[in-house]
């Protein structure tokens, strides 16, 4: 039986890889920072799912929270992030930049090395570490989000290098529009949802099924010697060559 943890596990995506994995057998830790949307996910997705809240950008709470996550860790899935900047002010001088900016660098980015780092003397070799991208890491638009995403494909390069020692790899999944999470909050008009799906060859938006499923593709034995690798989910809004 796998141990998996999933950051970011309480909504969307990251709740979706929970269920996944726990649905085939897994032992299945969500973390997050809303210690009740967690529970209520854990309690719906039953007993194999358990919730563990901290805060991942936080070396103080990621440290402390280590005692209730597992001792050996198969799958690390670091989703926990987003864009910190849909539905707020634009910053005001170089000192609200600077906030802005560090705001979705901490979420996406220190989320991800936090958590990763502190795990990784738990991680079991024949493992995986999966990291959440997005496609704004590679079109213009994002600002502070999208150079986020960027660096932790950056990251994921030297860690694959690194973690591939013990036979563990490390990939990024790359999402597309998403629909059914909280990543838009209020802000997805209806023609904004037009022209994303028009950008796509299936003509639909992705789902968080998508990534769960693909998130589960990379974790499985027939992926072991794909890493290092960033795999676009998009319906083919954006294709890599």
């Amino acid at each position: 039986m796998r141990q998996i943890v999933v950051t970011g596990g309480g909504t969307g995506i990251g709740r979706a890889v929970a269920e996944v994995f726990a649905a085939q057998g897994d032992q299945v830790v969500i973390t997050g920072r809303r210690r009740d949307v967690l529970e209520d996910t854990a309690a719906r997705l039953g007993g194999a799912v358990r919730a563990v809240a901290f805060d991942a950008s936080d070396p103080e709470q990621v440290q402390a929270a280590l005692d209730a996550l597992p001792v050996r860790v198969d799958v690390l899935v670091n989703n926990a992030g987003g864009n910190t900047g849909i539905g707020a002010e634009a910053p005001s001088g170089l000192a609200g930049v600077a906030a802005a900016w560090r705001a979705n660098l901490d979420a996406n980015v220190l989320s991800a090395v936090l958590v990763t780092s502190a795990l990784r003397p738990r991680l079991n070799p024949g493992g995986a570490v999966v990291s959440i991208g997005s496609v704004a890491a590679h079109r213009g638009g994002s600002g502070s989000y999208g150079a986020a995403k960027a660096a932790v494909e950056a990251w994921n390069l030297t860690l694959a290098q690194e973690l591939g020692k013990q036979q563990i790899t490390a990939n990024v999944i790359a999402p597309g529009y998403i629909e059914s999470t909280e990543f838009f909050r209020d802000g997805m008009t209806p023609q904004r949802r037009a022209t994303l799906l028009a950008q796509t060859s299936n003509g639909r938006a992705g789902t968080p099924a998508d990534i769960a499923a693909t998130a589960l593709f990379l974790a499985s034995p027939a992926a072991t010697h794909i890493t290092g690798q960033t795999l676009h989910v998009n319906g083919g809004a954006h294709t890599a060559r």
